[in-house]
């Protein structure tokens, strides 16, 4: 009943935690069901019916579980862990519907992606920005449109592909695959056309997804980073001091796009509306990648406003202008420079 109400309320998150009443996000607030506190014992025994037995012996056995359960229609994707007073549980609401792209509020300019056949698009930003919604509707219309073999990796697997005109297969880590580096391994030799990445977790998956980037394939990916500086910053610094030249070099000729997005309460307090940074890579951007002078795209992003690209900031002044969000919220999010 919590969970169907939850859905109908149009919650983004679920959240169980012993000895605190269950809760909910809506348009990014937490709010509490009308319910007593919950206990370790009621959500043991929630889990150990929505987990598979392999799931609840991985929660024993490591003290936490990433996966998605079930409820009707609805997947929700669950981090399951134990903390000081016994069991939670964080359940992220994924819609039953790939939600069109032209409902996402994304630029125009996201019709670019559509022009590349190869190299890598990253869409960042923080948990719950939306980024993997962002990246399913992407997907969705390369299934509608294109005759392709695509190939995703996730943990746990949120939206499900249905086959329209293209051939789709989603593996899930630890269930259909050990690890994003032996999936992507595998998927190298599966004559894939795009592969989506659900998250470049070490350097061994950054080193591969380049790789394949590299070598005729369209790659998405995500990152939990916040503009599009900041994500190749972040991409170039995982690796050690001797090997960054050469992911400098690497990223300047296999980098297609970067999509950055943050989620902001509306003025009229009806919802969220995104805004959005996009940066597509052109010789200037390409050139101080190579050079790593990296603290200088911002600028390129501003000058190329007639390529489709646009900063987190303009679009944030953009909202404001527009009078869908306060002044006060957009000066939160801004990156200070």
């Amino acid at each position: 009943m919590m969970m169907e109400e939850a859905i109908e309320r149009g919650a983004s998150d679920i959240h169980l935690s012993a000895g605190v009443r269950p809760a909910f996000r809506l348009h990014g607030n937490i709010g509490y069901f009308d319910e007593e506190l919950v206990t370790n014992e009621e959500i043991d025994l929630f889990l150990s019916d929505k987990l598979t037995i392999e799931q609840y012996n991985t929660l024993k056995h490591n003290l936490e579980v990433d996966c998605a359960i079930h409820v009707g229609k609805t997947t929700l994707r669950v981090n399951a862990f134990t903390q000081s007073r016994g069991l939670s549980a964080s359940m992220r609401i994924v819609p039953s519907a790939i939600p069109p792209l032209h409902k996402l509020g994304l630029p125009s300019s996201i019709e670019k992606v559509f022009g590349y056949q190869d190299g890598l698009i990253l869409v960042t930003g923080p948990t719950g920005s939306g980024k993997s919604t962002t990246i399913a509707s992407i997907l969705n219309e390369f299934n509608k449109e294109n005759s392709y073999h695509i190939v995703t990796i996730e943990d746990p697997i949120e939206y499900t592909h249905h086959p329209i005109k293209s051939i789709i297969n989603q593996r899930e880590i630890g269930r259909d695959t050990k690890s994003y580096a032996a999936a992507l391994r595998s998927t190298l030799r599966e004559d894939p056309d795009i592969i989506f990445v659900g998250e470049m977790r070490d350097i061994e998956s950054i080193s591969i997804v380049l790789t394949a980037a590299e070598t005729g394939h369209l790659v998405f990916s995500t990152l939990h980073t916040v503009g599009a500086a900041k994500t190749i910053d972040r991409l170039i610094d995982v690796f050690p001091p001797n090997q960054q030249s050469q992911i400098r070099s690497q990223l300047s000729t296999s980098l297609r796009a970067v999509i950055s997005q943050r989620l902001l309460p509306r003025k009229d307090r009806s919802g969220r509306i995104g805004a959005f940074e996009t940066m597509y890579v052109n010789n200037a951007i390409s050139n101080l990648i190579r050079e790593n002078k990296i603290p200088l795209i911002n600028q390129s992003i501003q000058t190329g406003r007639s390529e489709g690209m646009m900063t987190l900031n303009m679009s944030l002044n953009h909202l404001v202008a527009d009078g869908i969000v306060t002044a006060e919220v957009a000066a939160e999010y801004k990156i200070k420079s």
